[in-house]
């Protein structure tokens, strides 16, 4: 299958005397109008701080306004299906995840867009990894003492995820399946509502994105338990691998990729690439997303779709073996 690119932006408006508006309007060149970055999760999520620090960048830079636009639900893919049925024009980008751009395609029989036909790649954006954490009403302080307690209780938990079919759903079953303990499995809309339903007691763990529940650990409301690389995470080294904490074969990073509708002229979707990338790359986002426990990762749209490829073969017999299927 041939993979789309799309992209998204956020922006806050800038005065039209710059330069950059200056020239977007006496050559007709792109952007010479706002620009959305449609972000299919809610605000604080990991993406919506991503987009926004992108679209800040990017307003100075080229002297117009990049907005945001939270479109939250179905574990991103409503906001993926509108960046989709978007004009093809470069003034909507998405930012998106691997659910809704690589694993839905393995989840579901049925999709309402084909992700490889109707979005085009831009730009990988960033890579991190998931944090399980768990509620201190457990009493639990290490990922063997949480699986001693949830094979004595099979199916008395609850976990958190921001949707079916992204990394926090998967990462979960991952464990389920390797450590053969039944956790039932509450969707949520954004990292903040996932962590909140923690908070509340309304679920007691979920493998989430580090910046939403690091915070929390810090102030002592939640526990980090583990981190699902393969080798430890140098912006989170105090955590162990699910390998050293005695469950093999863990490993679920998840990522951010801007994407633009299919048929976005190739041109367009080259400049839009340089631009991402520069602000990327620039010390001051790339500073705060690593902050944010994010590492930057962008390049060309021909790497980003190579990447989802990757992805796609590395997901799919996992989610085959664990039986998964959201129709």
């Amino acid at each position: 299958m041939r993979r789309r690119q799309f992209i998204t932006a956020t922006v806050l408006p800038l005065a039209a005397t710059l330069p950059g508006a200056a020239r977007a309007q006496s050559t007709g060149a792109w952007p010479a109008r706002t620009v959305r970055i449609i972000v299919p999760f809610g605000p604080g999520s990991t993406p919506d701080i991503l987009a926004r620090l992108v679209a800040d960048r990017m307003t100075q830079s080229l002297g117009q306004s990049f907005i945001v636009e939270n479109k939250a639900g179905a574990g991103g893919s409503i906001g993926t299906l509108a960046v989709a049925r978007a004009p093809a024009d470069g003034y909507t980008i998405g930012l998106s995840i691997t659910g809704p751009l690589v694993n839905n395609t393995i989840l579901y029989s049925k999709m309402a867009y084909d992700p490889f036909r109707d979005l085009a790649p831009v730009t990988l954006a960033a890579v991190q990894p998931s944090v399980l954490a768990v509620s201190p009403s457990l009493n639990v302080n290490s990922v063997a003492e949480l699986m001693a307690l949830l094979r004595a209780n099979p199916g008395k938990y609850n976990y958190a995820s921001l949707g079916a079919g992204t990394v926090a759903h998967l990462a979960m079953e991952l464990i389920k399946a390797r450590s053969g303990t039944y956790i039932v499995h509450i969707p949520y809309p954004s990292s903040p509502a996932a962590v909140t339903s923690i908070l509340a007691g309304d679920t007691q763990m979920g493998t989430l994105p580090p910046a939403a529940v690091m915070p929390q650990v810090r102030a002592g409301k939640l526990r980090a338990l583990a981190v699902t690389t393969g080798q430890r995470y140098a912006l989170l080294a105090e955590l162990p691998t699910f390998r050293e904490a005695g469950i093999p074969d863990v490993e679920a990073s998840a990522w951010l990729g801007f994407v633009v509708p299919s048929g976005v002229p190739a041109p367009l979707v080259e400049q839009l690439n340089r631009e991402l990338v520069a602000a990327l790359r620039e010390p001051e986002v790339a500073d705060k997303l690593r902050a944010q426990y994010m590492q930057p990762m962008p390049g060309t749209p021909k790497e980003f779709a190579d990447f989802m490829q990757a992805e796609l073969r590395r997901w799919t017999p996992v989610i085959q073996r664990a039986g998964v299927r959201l129709d």
